[in-house]
């Protein structure tokens, strides 16, 4: 199949065809509601597929926890369910979850039904859902302005106002570490677990029960060069695990948090959680960013759509226009950059399944 076809034009569409591939390929389905509705009224819940593979090596393949974003990552994983139907599926147990943050992939948002990024959701025990990184209180007026979004307002000017002031690296981490005492601001991490996170956590030991050794690609995009991709890490590495990811997937293929050119040190993301939980023994998160547009127009997009939830209406010609930008900034309709992801995320995937098996292709 030609790689745009696995891309939805909405998440009903989406999870029908991710249902529907999983009953093909015989894996075991289980849906999960997520306590809110639809654009169509319908009860929202995503999807988690298991195969009947090794229990003792395991692959997982998640997409949409940052809602938007699941457009690219269920094709990624519609892609997978297209190459193993007319092969064998691989014999390591395959884990999909798909559509995580179910409200955000139907709504056409990032964050969840209580306006949460899931992935600033995810502390550890012993962190407060409290508190906010140094600065964030300052652009608090600039990044969550009270108001429907305009066409008008000069973004781009205040925004490389901030950034000569500042600097890049200081700004990005002031807006996007995670804040916990704005509501109704952008990279919310939430008062408490989100559904989500619980369901997770009920379900995920019995999901990877008899694990030895689990690989983990979270699929993303937004951040990097347009078509580019980089395995983003949020957690410190062992030396078993950095030679993992060099075997792998290659030396240039990751980047720990704290030394990376595109990502930022954030609190609350789901990596971090998957390993501390020690779901098995070995277990290696890697999350699979793929580069769209500059961070200044993605922060536009960003703070527009928000404005346009919090203090729009859904039927202002404003709200679309945020919405449809969102959606592009965050799974581009450009045929060759879908194709070159696609095809890119494959070859992860394939390298994932090598290295568990040990035929590291590098």
């Amino acid at each position: 199949m030609n790689p745009l076809e696995y891309f939805s034009k909405d998440y009903p569409e989406a999870q029908a065809r991710f249902r529907e591939a999983t009953a093909k390929l015989g894996f075991a389905l289980e849906s999960h509601a997520i306590g809110a509705q639809g654009p169509d009224g319908k009860e929202l819940a995503f999807d988690v597929a298991c195969s009947a593979g090794d229990p003792r090596r395991v692959l997982v393949i998640s997409s949409g926890i940052h809602g938007v974003e699941g457009y690219f990552g269920s094709a990624v994983q519609m892609a997978m369910f297209g190459q193993w139907s007319g092969n064998s599926v691989p014999t390591a147990k395959i884990v999909m979850l798909h559509g995580l943050n179910a409200y955000g992939f139907a709504w056409d948002r990032r964050f969840n039904e209580e306006n949460v990024d899931p992935n600033r959701n995810f502390l550890l025990a012993g962190q407060p859902f409290a508190g906010s990184p140094p600065g964030y209180a300052e652009l608090d007026p600039f990044l969550n302005p009270k108001r429907p979004p305009s066409s008008w307002e000069p973004f781009t000017a205040k925004a490389a106002w901030l950034i000569m002031q500042h600097g890049m690296r200081k700004l990005r981490s002031a807006i996007a570490t995670g804040q916990y005492d704005y509501p109704q601001g952008l990279f919310f991490g939430g008062k408490g677990p989100s559904h989500m996170q619980t369901i997770l956590q009920q379900n995920m030991p019995r999901w990877l029960a008899g694990s030895e050794q689990v690989m983990h690609l979270d699929f993303h995009t937004g951040l990097g060069a347009w078509g580019t991709w980089k395995l983003l890490i949020d957690y410190k590495l062992t030396d078993l695990q950095r030679e993992t990811l060099t075997q792998t997937f290659g030396a240039d293929s990751f980047e720990a948090n704290v030394d990376s050119e595109i990502a930022y040190d954030a609190k609350g993301g789901f990596g971090q959680w998957c390993v501390a939980q020690k779901f098995a023994p070995d277990y290696l998160f890697a999350c699979a960013e793929f580069g769209t547009y500059s961070p200044v127009k993605v922060l536009a997009g960003l703070r527009a759509e928000n404005q346009a939830h919090h203090w729009g209406s859904g039927e202002d010609a404003s709200t679309q226009r945020a919405k449809e930008f969102l959606k592009e900034l965050f799974c581009p309709a450009d045929a060759k950059w879908r194709t070159q992801v696609v095809q890119k995320s494959l070859e992860l995937v394939r390298q994932a399944e090598e290295g568990m098996s040990g035929e590291h292709s590098g």
